[in-house]
């Protein structure tokens, strides 16, 4: 149980949805980080087995996260916004339904369009849960060391998901299919769902000023699935092709209009865009976009790599990935420790160098490599590294930010890395692919993947420059209530 003091007592007076036992509310919002964090590993190493088993081909392999990343990440503002709006265990429990719904019809999947539509349905209902689950977390533990304390356990959660996802997929997929990397969700989503229903108290939500920006919300996952899919589809259609330039035209076009009713709109608006006037705000959502871009490619590639180049089974290739998901779990407990005498912004340029480093190491892969020497070192550098960024990014996103839009700034910070992972598996993917060619030798796929990890690491660099350039040092800004000027359109 989390010790909370003041903070907790400022949390209950602050946000009616904090009066509710805090570490109920923080077990409740560790599960669901858990399991959402599980179905993003369990699905990377069932890959080339779900390619085989409905026949995917390369390209449209990469549609079964694409999917899932394009709805989670266009439509988290939209329920960043539901969350403020309609309450947040409301909404909470709304999401879990509707995940473990999709996970269940995607083991039945018959057609790689019906996984990638299974796929894209989990990423709704991952949108509609997890700003909410992260916005309780930010009301109930405010300030102070109890934060830091909640948002490592919150790291840690995602981390073991991730560890026990690699492990699992890799045995579920070997010994009883892939289908069964989908079905695995349904009783997770089960288990979360009874201890939401449970552990979270229901309240009012803090603020009801109009109905959410639908049209917003669907202008801005149009425009990111247009825009990946013109990237993916490099590898037939050059980039200076009539197809291609025209694609990416339309995908511009519809996320310039997106920003246009973000400001105008008579509606209330998916994103306030007056909070990325807040430094904090601003700065971890752009780390977090370039660490979302390296993270998805080089999980994608690495996978790939022990199964097609070292001829690693699923199940001994998801024990080799367990060195790197305890590592995340170390450098999460590390940042809690470091975090009491440590700002943010250096726990976040510390990491992202770290986590550099061990991806560039990664890049040194020969396709006669072992996993002693070509797994083992990098997968503990750079998941220490990582681990050390994930819970100060999360609580510097919403650093400063009025409790009437703190499910929008979780909104908005899942969205960036979601997006930033669709956009780095894309062009980190095709990359790759222009290097490999048309020959699928050990030595071509091999040389691919190298290519695609030292850009992964060349990502963690300029995000870690980024955060030393915009983050500031010193204590954290006051919390401002969103006045009702702040909630109106802005005008031309």
């Amino acid at each position: 149980m989390v010790r909370t003091g003041d903070s907790a007592a400022a949390a209950s007076a602050a946000d009616p949805s904090a009066r509710q036992r805090p570490g109920l509310t923080l077990a409740a919002v560790a599960v669901v980080q858990f399991m959402v964090s599980l179905d993003l590993s369990v699905v990377n190493v069932g890959l080339p087995q779900i390619a085989a088993g409905l026949g995917f081909s390369a390209a449209g392999l990469t549609w079964v996260i694409h999917a899932y990343a394009l709805a989670f990440g266009g439509l988290l503002l939209l329920g960043g916004k539901a969350a403020d709006r309609y309450g947040r265990k409301r909404v909470l429990l709304l999401g879990l339904g509707l995940f473990g719904l999709a996970s269940l019809l995607g083991g039945l999947a018959r057609e790689p369009g019906h996984l990638v539509a299974a796929r894209a349905a989990q990423g709704i209902g991952a949108a509609t849960l997890a700003p909410a689950a992260l916005a309780l977390l930010t009301a109930t533990f405010p300030t102070g060391r109890a934060r830091i304390r909640a948002f490592g356990v919150w790291s840690a959660a995602n981390a073991a998901g991730g560890a026990f996802g690699v492990l699992t997929g890799g045995v579920l997929t070997e010994y009883a299919g892939w289908r069964w990397v989908m079905f695995v969700n349904v009783p997770m989503a089960a288990c979360a769902l009874a201890l939401v229903w449970r552990g979270v108290t229901a309240a009012p939500p803090p603020v009801r000023t109009g109905r959410p920006d639908v049209l917003g919300a669907v202008l801005a996952t149009a425009g990111m699935t247009l825009l990946v899919f013109g990237v993916v589809r490099t590898d037939r259609y050059a980039w200076a092709s009539p197809v291609t330039l025209t694609t990416l035209a339309v995908a511009a076009a519809l996320l310039v209009a997106f920003v246009h009713v973000e400001r105008t709109t008579a509606r209330e608006p998916l994103v306030r865009l007056g909070l990325f006037a807040n430094r904090s705000v601003a700065g971890a959502n752009a780390f977090n976009l370039l660490v979302g871009a390296a993270m998805a490619a080089a999980f994608y590639f690495m996978s790939l790599y022990l199964q097609r180049v070292l001829g690693i089974g699923p199940a001994l290739t998801g024990l080799e990935f367990l060195p790197f998901a305890l590592g995340v779990i170390a450098g999460s407990v590390l940042a809690v420790r470091l975090g009491y005498r440590l700002a943010p912004r250096t726990l976040l340029v510390a990491g992202g160098l770290l986590t550099a480093t061990g991806f560039a190491w990664f890049g040194l892969i020969s396709p006669d490599g072992t996993f002693a020497a070509d797994v083992l070192g990098p997968s503990i550098v750079a998941s220490v590294g990582f681990g050390l960024c994930l819970g100060p990014v999360v609580s510097t996103a919403t650093v400063g930010v009025a409790a009437q839009e703190t499910g929008t700034a979780s909104g908005l910070l899942n969205s960036a890395r979601q997006i930033g992972a669709s956009l780095g598996l894309a062009a980190l993917g095709t990359a790759a692919q222009h290097r490999t060619g048309s020959s699928v030798t050990p030595q071509a796929l091999n040389d691919g993947y190298a290519l695609g990890l030292a850009l992964s690491a060349a990502l963690l660099v300029t995000a870690a420059l980024l955060a030393l350039a915009v983050l500031r040092t010193g204590p954290p800004a006051p919390v401002r209530r969103a006045t009702t000027d702040d909630l109106l359109p802005a005008r031309e």
